[in-house]
């Protein structure tokens, strides 16, 4: 069976959790304001995420509340002072981020109220989260509104002016460390993900060469009831089927596509193509 909802028709009923939980998981981004009266906030933002390199820029989107159609401080403060600092969220404060959320007035200070430490930005107004193993110093190029009503969100659009890392999360390559940085993404209700060995895993990229397709592969390949489509996109990732090296085996074609997925789980792809030619 499949629910549909027919947004067109009027279905919206629920429509904020279905969306919110389907695209997922989410980075969040932590920002930092401050209006004209000089009242400092920090609020988190999942609807986030890196649009361009050159001129980096990141958008994130307040939305407005559902229950009384009023706009988050943080959507005011950057139309008064086009300014934000943007960090991201760790696990370790993970849970002084989702305080800062609660629906504090316009005069509460979030570092405060949420035990952060602010440390000054070198080029605009807002601080910066100490806590936070990378903060973006960034101004506000421009606000699209994308509705009135309850729901409705605004893009932030943010030039990156500099950016700050710690060096602590970075690899030997001078890179950032997915498992040190230990970010948090944001899932459906109160869902979060944790970045664990487990959960991260490696697929090459074919930027340098240009993948056979599926669709090329043999046919007794393709049609595999025993490897998956993952398992044949991993295939299909060389240029041209490869040159046999290996002597004859006397494998059924069962057996065959059984042991090139296990191989190809273990990352051997270049074994697997020998075990099934």
């Amino acid at each position: 069976m499949i629910k549909t909802i027919d947004v067109k028709s009027g279905e919206t009923d629920g429509l904020y959790q279905y969306l919110s939980a389907a695209v997922t998981p989410r980075p969040i981004a932590f920002v930092s304001t401050i209006d004209a009266n000089g009242n400092k906030n920090l609020s988190p933002f999942s609807f986030f995420n890196v649009f361009s390199i050159n001129p980096p820029i990141l958008i994130f989107s307040p939305v407005r509340r559902v229950r009384n159609n009023t706009s988050k401080h943080t959507l005011d403060n950057v139309h008064q002072i086009k300014e934000c600092v943007i960090s991201l969220v760790t696990e370790e404060i993970g849970q002084q981020v989702s305080l800062s959320s609660c629906d504090f007035d316009t005069e509460t200070n979030e570092f405060e109220k949420a035990g952060f430490t602010e440390v000054k930005s070198d080029l605009i107004t807002p601080s910066r989260i100490k806590e936070s193993p990378i903060n973006f110093e960034c101004k506000v190029t421009d606000i699209i509104t994308l509705g009135d009503e309850g729901g409705a969100g605004s893009l932030v659009l943010c030039e990156v002016l500099k950016m700050h890392i710690e060096e602590d999360i970075l690899d030997d390559n001078n890179a950032i460390d997915p498992l040190k940085l230990n970010i948090v993404s944001r899932l459906g209700s109160d869902w979060y993900g944790k970045t664990t060995k487990e959960s991260l895993y490696k697929i090459t990229k074919p930027i340098s060469r240009l993948g056979m397709g599926i669709d090329k592969l043999p046919e007794e390949i393709r049609n595999s009831e025993i490897l998956t489509g993952n398992e044949l996109a991993i295939l299909a990732s060389a240029e041209s089927i490869p040159a046999k090296t290996v002597s004859e085996n006397s494998f059924t074609v069962s057996e065959k596509h059984e042991k090139a997925k296990q191989l190809l789980l273990e990352g051997n792809s270049e074994e697997a193509w020998q075990i099934l030619l």
